[in-house]
């Protein structure tokens, strides 16, 4: 077996698990922070234990993504050997001041805002929270920047067989990075805002504590229809960028094989299974539309994948369907959210409709592992685009070596996945401190 598919599967495999986590982290921590100024503001004990209720969600999600994360680094040294000495110089740096500086903040914090209450002052409570949702943000923004030099390599000289810093200006300005940091901030309060809906409609069907609950789903309404927009918004955008300096990526997102201006984007299309270069089906095509995607004109000329050598290619079926998968349930929050806002009354007053933001919490989950599967499938055969193969990036270790961690690593987190689940599944379902005829007790 080749260690690095093993090795590839493995960081998959962490990645994954780790990420069911972090995106939700970001959002509640600015929605609990919401919450806890308007209590401060007002005065109004509810919006206490709203800080409160969503606050046991919070911190059980972020122990978990604080475990799963670990294994990840230490991977660039196990697994990945050849190339942290390849980017060690520029990936290092970025991954160090995340970890002393944002990472460091935001569990500094999070400590003084999970032990606080009733112990400091409210305003510096208050400042606990929203320092904790800055730093997790920040944190992001290290992070995304270095898997965007990953994507868009800047900032470099080669030094003999090594890449050395030249430019940290240049790593902390890439558009690429950025787009992504935007992108997948967005995403992350997207889920938080449909998460708080369907927790919130499950209290509602049942007719628990309505006014708490109506005052969590409208907030998270406001979450999900903003940040389903904005997210389509900069997915287009990220789009743009990737056919500017992924070619290769973009034609394998649209499975598009032939270079052509006026690009047609088809609504229906069929990879092919085979080594053949033509796609089995493609049908209902829009003149102009995938030029206009990639370039704003629909007369650009958009790069297809024949335009690149057979070994330079990403894989086909997997970025296609992740790709096409991701934009149309992008597309249906869009309409849940603003279908929501247009006939929340009715919703309310009907009650069955409110099980249905239930069965939708899974898809956001969903919609973000599809856009890693993208980005990160798309940009094969490289791991540093356009520098370094991924076949060439692995540590020079045995296959068996790996396998054996990769069968502990899934089973560990899959146990931990599923302790998580019920966990916040127990305090999703558990009764606020609050109720319209007893206020909490004061802070």
């Amino acid at each position: 077996m080749d260690p690095v598919i093993l090795s590839r599967l493995q960081f998959a495999l962490a990645t994954f698990f780790h990420f069911l986590y972090v995106p939700l982290t970001l959002g509640l921590a600015f929605f609990i922070a919401i919450m806890e100024t308007r209590y401060v503001r007002t005065g109004d004990e509810m919006y206490k234990a709203q800080a409160k209720f969503w606050g046991r969600i919070f911190l059980i999600n972020f122990a978990l993504g604080v475990v799963t994360g670990i294994t990840l680094e230490f991977q660039f040294g196990t697994n990945w050997a050849n190339y942290s000495y390849f980017v060690g110089d520029i990936f290092g740096s970025l991954l160090a001041i995340e970890a002393t500086a944002a990472f460091f903040l935001e569990s500094t914090f999070i400590a003084v805002w999970a032990f606080g209450w009733n112990k400091v002052p409210k305003k510096v409570h208050l400042a606990a929270i929203w320092l904790v949702s800055g730093a997790g943000v920040l944190s992001a923004l290290w992070i995304l920047l270095a898997n965007g030099f990953m994507q868009n390599p800047v900032g470099f000289r080669l030094d003999g067989d090594r890449l050395v810093l030249d430019s940290f200006l240049a790593v902390i300005t890439n558009p690429y990075g950025w787009s992504m940091f935007i992108h997948t901030v967005i995403a992350a309060m997207l889920l938080c805002g449909f998460l708080v809906m369907g927790i919130s409609g499950w209290h509602l069907f049942r007719r628990n504590n309505e006014a708490f609950f109506q005052k969590s789903f409208s907030l998270g309404l406001c979450f999900a229809l903003t940040f389903s927009i904005l997210a389509a918004l900069t997915g287009h955008f990220q789009g743009q960028l990737t056919a500017k300096y992924q070619p290769a990526k973009m034609a394998a997102m649209e499975s598009q094989w032939e270079t052509q201006t006026h690009a047609p984007m088809h609504l229906l299309v069929i990879p092919p299974i085979d080594d053949s270069e033509e796609n089995l089906v493609e049908a209902l095509g829009i003149p102009g539309l995938m030029s206009f995607l990639a370039t704003n004109s629909f007369s650009a000329e958009v790069k297809g994948l024949k335009a690149f050598p057979k070994e330079d290619r990403p894989p086909v079926w997997p970025v296609y369907l992740s790709f096409r998968l991701m934009v149309g349930l992008g597309t249906l929050f869009v309409g849940v959210a603003v279908l929501t806002a247009l006939f929340k009354y009715h919703i309310m007053r009907l009650r069955y409709p409110l099980l249905l933001y239930v069965l939708m919490i899974p898809l956001p989950y969903l919609t973000l592992q599809l856009g890693w599967a993208v980005t990160e499938v798309g940009r094969q055969p490289w791991v540093v685009y356009g520098m370094m193969r991924t076949s060439l990036a692995g540590s020079p270790v045995d296959w068996y070596q790996i396998a054996g961690s990769l069968a502990v690593m899934g089973g560990v987190y899959t146990l931990l996945t599923v302790a998580g689940v019920i966990l916040m599944g127990k305090a999703a379902l558990k009764e606020p401190e609050w109720n319209e005829t007893l206020a909490a007790t004061p802070y």
